[in-house]
């Protein structure tokens, strides 16, 4: 259980920060940008719930916002070479999986599409169009860091799951791809009578 007696600290006003190993770094480093935008995927998921209590899906986007705090506990510890198994939290294949079996779910009964889809339609699908960008930032900012540092692959693949799942959930929202708001390419470019 995490225990929280001061909330500042001060240690951070030279413009860095402790990972969870105790090592401390710029805060713009590849592993802080990267937790961070998991950070701010967490919020936006946390804004759909506000926006959207009543839809069917909330304990699934709450149990993603639980999974997302251990992708962040996953990235702000480094792992080392001879890591134990179970030594410290790391994202599992089975909670991709849990994810898979999800889209699955969901896109079972969604409309064919028949071209790509704009973000909008109903308040919640909109938010997921919004956290299925930022989770696709945040998987950008893994692979970068991944260029130059361990990572568990777990979370990348995790973050990929969830960016799809994040589209299918969308979809959902607009009553199943029904209230979908489709792009029609060159419509900005047809002439007006």
């Amino acid at each position: 259980m995490v225990y929280l007696s001061h909330i500042y600290t001060k240690t951070g006003d030279a413009g860095d920060t402790g990972l969870g190993d105790g090592s401390r770094v710029p805060k713009d480093n590849p592993r802080v940008t990267a937790y961070g935008s998991v950070d701010e995927l967490n919020a936006a998921l946390g804004l759909l719930l506000v926006h959207a209590p009543e839809h069917s899906e909330a304990s699934l986007v709450q149990q993603i916002q639980n999974d997302l705090f251990d992708v962040g506990a996953d990235l702000c510890v480094p792992p080392i070479a001879d890591e134990a198994p179970g030594s410290r939290l790391r994202i599992r294949p089975e909670q991709s999986t849990r994810l898979e079996e999800a889209i699955d779910r969901l896109n079972a009964n969604l409309a064919p599409l028949k071209s790509f889809v704009l973000p909008g339609g109903s308040v919640a699908s909109a938010w997921c169009h919004l956290a299925r960008t930022v989770c696709r930032r945040a998987e950008r900012d893994v692979v970068t860091l991944m260029r130059s540092e361990t990572v568990n692959v777990q979370v990348l693949i995790y973050l990929n799951r969830l960016s799809d799942l994040l589209f299918v959930m969308a979809r959902f929202y607009n009553s199943g791809g029904g209230g979908d708001v489709l792009w029609r390419p060159g419509q900005g470019q047809e002439k007006t009578a």
